[in-house]
C-alpha cells in the first residue's frame, strides 16, 4: 500500500500568537489582520475558535524575527477591545506532511497526531487541507518529530 505522505517540509523560528477574546465579528477580525500585513508582517498558519458569546480567539504563526513589530502593531487594539490578550509562544518550528494520497485515507491526521502522542510532543497549532497537515510544535521536538513520521509513513 502506498503512503498517504509522501514529502515532509519545515520551518524554523517560528512564533505562535494567539489572541484571546476578540469580538467575533468579520469587520473587526479583518482589520487586524489588515494592520498586520501594512506593517510588513507576512503571517502563515491561521486558526479560529467558533464564537463564544460575541468573542472567539485567533492564533497565528510568523517569524520570530516579526514578534516585536506585530506586537507594536497589536498594541493599539488594545484600546478598542479592552479584554485583548495576546499570548507569545516562540522557539517553534512548523512541520507540514504533504501526500495527495490523504485524499482518499481517512485517519491519516488521527495517526500523525498519534504518532506525536506517542513520542510526548505537544502540539501548538494544526492547520490542514486536503492534502497537508501542517503541526507547530516546539523547536526541541523537531528531530523527534520527523524521525516518527518518516520511520512510520516509509519516507
Amino acid at each position: 500500500m502506498t503512503s498517504p505522505i509522501s514529502q515532509i517540509t519545515t520551518e524554523e523560528n517560528v512564533t505562535l500568537i494567539t489572541l484571546d477574546n476578540i469580538p467575533s465579528n468579520t469587520s473587526d477580525i479583518a482589520r487586524i489582520f489588515r494592520a498586520i500585513g501594512e506593517s510588513g508582517v507576512n503571517i502563515d498558519m491561521i486558526s479560529q475558535t467558533s464564537p463564544y458569546k460575541g468573542s472567539v480567539n485567533i492564533s497565528f504563526s510568523l517569524q520570530d524575527e516579526d514578534v516585536f513589530t506585530v506586537l507594536k502593531t497589536l498594541k493599539a487594539f488594545k484600546a478598542d477591545y479592552e479584554n485583548l490578550r495576546i499570548d507569545i509562544n516562540s522557539n517553534n518550528v512548523k512541520i507540514s506532511l504533504f501526500g495527495e494520497g490523504m485524499r482518499t485515507t481517512p485517519g491519516t491526521a488521527a495517526k500523525t497526531m498519534e504518532l506525536l502522542a506517542q513520542n510526548d510532543i505537544e502540539i501548538q497549532l494544526i492547520t490542514t487541507s486536503e492534502v497537508d497537515i501542517s503541526y507547530l510544535i516546539s523547536a526541541s521536538d523537531k528531530d523527534k518529530a520527523i524521525k516518527c513520521f518518516k520511520e512510520y509513513f516509509n519516507i
